[in-house]
């Protein structure tokens, strides 16, 4: 199993922009076949997606998705950072 956390920082005034957005791309998400878990946490701008993925080729699948390259696209003009993506390990 793969984990992934992503972390984007809204800037302000795009918002519910970006927050709508983060929910059409984990209801598109949570359709493939490889996606475990794939929840959205918030904190004020902070927008926190914990993944989870059967395997390496269904991430790949993933990252090849038109939604998420749409987002990803149309999120670098509204996120005041960019996006953070770890991969882990589960260790204990």
């Amino acid at each position: 199993m793969i984990s992934i956390t992503a972390i984007l920082k809204s800037k302000p005034e795009h918002l519910i922009e970006v927050q709508n957005m983060l929910t059409h791309l984990v209801t598109q998400t949570r359709k493939e076949a490889a996606c475990i878990r794939y929840d959205l946490h918030t904190s004020e701008n902070v927008f926190i997606l914990w993944e989870e993925w059967k395997d390496q080729p269904g991430l790949d699948l993933h990252n090849n998705q038109s939604y998420l390259q749409e987002f990803i696209k149309k999120t670098e003009t509204l996120v005041a950072t960019p996006i953070q993506v770890y991969k882990t390990v589960q260790t204990l």
